[in-house]
């Protein structure tokens, strides 16, 4: 199996997909993209997944942010299925797998991904490092609730934090003894000292009103 991303593959993605990121909320841009691309082909070495595949869904995974977020994945899916370039380098079967895996990559997915490339993107697309997860939740509310006031993010952070990162929230991880299973740790314990929690919270939150 090849050890490498095809550079053509990287060059057509690189020029006609990952641009498309820009338009999207800062948790959502080029950075973010490129992050989970990075880790998603980290994983991939790791397990023997197919490189081009792995970095294929994940370069796709958020391009339905275009559309409801709501069902953002599913779009991407049906983004990725529709795109006749990518047959250049990939199968039906191939396509179809990555069209799944591309579905199956939300946080609030009630079932397991039905792939390795689901289950890669989905532990790629969760940077659950404590401080890049605040920092995103700020962002969003920023972005997308900018009539709301500091007490109003304030509150709408707390509730994204128990809804989705919190003992009983959403989240869901897939690969066995990974790395975010140590940092999801970190964020329930912050979560659980709501005065240590404020102060990050007022830190980041100011930071992002220096950078605006």
């Amino acid at each position: 199996m090849e050890n490498h991303v095809s550079l053509d593959l990287m060059e057509f993605i690189e020029r006609n997909i990952l641009p498309r990121y820009a338009a999207f909320d800062k948790a959502h841009n080029m950075q973010h993209v490129t992050s989970v691309i990075k880790r998603s082909l980290e994983i991939a070495r790791k397990t023997g997944a197919d490189l081009n595949m792995s970095y294929t869904v994940a370069a796709y995974h958020d391009l339905g942010l275009s559309g409801p977020r709501a069902i953002h994945h599913l779009t991407s899916g049906k983004i990725l299925a529709a795109d006749i370039r990518l047959r250049r380098w990939f199968t039906p079967d191939q396509i179809k797998i990555m069209k799944e895996a591309v579905e199956d990559h939300r946080a609030s997915a009630s079932h397991a991904p039905r792939s390795i490339y689901g289950k890669i993107v989905a532990e790629a697309d969760r940077d659950l490092d404590p401080m890049t997860v605040f920092r995103r939740t700020i962002q969003y509310g920023m972005s997308n609730y900018p009539e709301k006031s500091r007490e109003e993010q304030w509150e709408r952070f707390v509730e994204h934090m128990q809804n989705k990162y919190a003992e009983h929230g959403y989240i869901r991880l897939w690969m066995p003894h990974s790395p975010n299973e140590a940092k999801l740790k970190e964020i329930r314990q912050l979560i659980n000292d709501p005065p240590r929690l404020r102060e990050v919270f007022d830190h980041l939150f100011e930071e992002e009103l220096l950078n605006r």
